[in-house]
């Protein structure tokens, strides 16, 4: 049995003083850590405060990107072993805004996978397709090309331990929701692409999340699915009662 993961990506949202407040107000209340993972993945800037604010809680702090190297002339970077430093757990790697806004492609994606687990940090890889990859048929294609090149190279047990958050582009921010049928159809396709590539025991054991427009009042429907494990949540994860509300939804599913 797979324990979901709900992990919220704040983006470029709240102040340093709103993201503590949030977390002191959410770390007491989250359901026990057997039943589902509860992360939240900050601005860089926020990540000292906000890890040692949830630390002794069942919380976990994650960022929304890294470098791969782990030093370097890279101005407005960070890197993984400044992470790892700050006992930061989690990174999303791949979303697709940094592909689109910040030129990452499928190989600095794959180069980021394998710095996260140096360094001991869980990578929540994301893929998905456009609108027009959809209305072609190509969504499978697209997401299964995005899945073997960012699993390339790591081994079984590591692609076992790795979270695949499957996002349509179309589907974030706009409302729009993929149906739970047609998400756990991707869902399952992906399972088949990582069993295609480090076989049964570890597709079983990947987890993968759907991510878009994911809110209260369709997570349930959503976690229902046989293939969908968690959700990577935006807009609902910014307010306390909401995003508590994602994490019973896991701890129930």
């Amino acid at each position: 049995m797979r324990k979901p993961i709900i992990a919220g990506n704040w983006k470029m949202y709240k102040t340093l003083s709103q993201a503590v407040e949030f977390v002191q107000e959410v770390k007491t209340s989250i359901p026990e850590s057997t039943k589902v993972d509860a992360v939240i993945c900050a601005p860089a800037l926020f990540l000292p405060s906000l890890v040692k604010e949830a630390e002794g809680s069942a919380l976990e702090i994650g960022a929304q990107t890294m470098h791969f190297e782990n030093e370097g002339a890279f101005t407005g970077e960070i890197s993984p072993a400044q992470l790892e430093d700050l006992k930061v757990n989690y990174v999303i790697l791949g979303h697709s805004e940094r592909r689109e806004y910040n030129n990452e492609t499928d190989e600095s994606v794959n180069k980021k996978v394998h710095a996260a687990f140096e360094h001991g940090m869980t990578p929540i890889i994301c893929v998905g397709e456009t609108l027009d990859d959809r209305e072609k048929s190509h969504t499978m294609v697209k997401v299964s090309s995005q899945v073997g090149a960012a699993l390339k190279g790591l081994t079984k047990d590591q692609v076992a331990k790795t979270v695949i958050a499957y996002e349509p582009i179309w589907a974030i921010g706009t409302g729009k929701t993929a149906t739970s049928e047609d998400a756990n159809t991707v869902c399952e396709g992906i399972r088949k692409t990582v069993a295609d590539i480090a076989g049964e025991e570890a597709a079983e054991a990947v987890r993968i999340q759907y991510g878009g427009s994911v809110k209260p009042a369709n997570i349930k429907e959503l976690l229902s699915m046989e293939h969908i494990d968690g959700a990577l949540v935006g807009g609902a994860s910014l307010e306390p009662d909401s995003y508590l509300q994602l994490l019973e939804a896991g701890a129930n599913a």
